[in-house]
């Protein structure tokens, strides 16, 4: 399980999708699979839409959840997107790939 470099870009992969967020429960849906999110888990993937780097998701949660460990928050974060992608949930964009107003 590879983890994610802090500069990319986590997006969604083709087919997958969350449902629409006036319904609850809030459910990542794949082909012939969905899982359930909340807490944690739904804060990283609304944040997965290859606009937000890795270092950004990292940075936004570990305000929200001040009161953790920043270090453990990073190790669980990047491991849940090193999961996610494992299984085909998620693309990594790299940053050589963002458009030119992003660079320097």
């Amino acid at each position: 399980m590879a983890r994610p470099e802090l500069s990319s870009r986590p997006l969604l992969a083709p087919g997958c999708r969350l449902n629409d967020a006036s319904r609850e429960p809030r459910v990542l849906l794949m082909p012939e699979r969905a899982l359930r999110l909340n807490g944690p888990s739904l804060e990283i993937i609304t944040r997965c839409d290859g606009a937000h780097t890795v270092q950004q998701i990292v940075s936004e949660l570990q305000s929200v959840y001040s009161k953790s460990d920043p270090q453990r928050v990073q190790e669980d974060i990047l491991g849940y997107l090193a999961q996610l992608h494992d299984q085909h949930v998620l693309e990594f964009v790299p940053r050589a790939l963002d458009c030119p107003e992003d660079a320097g």
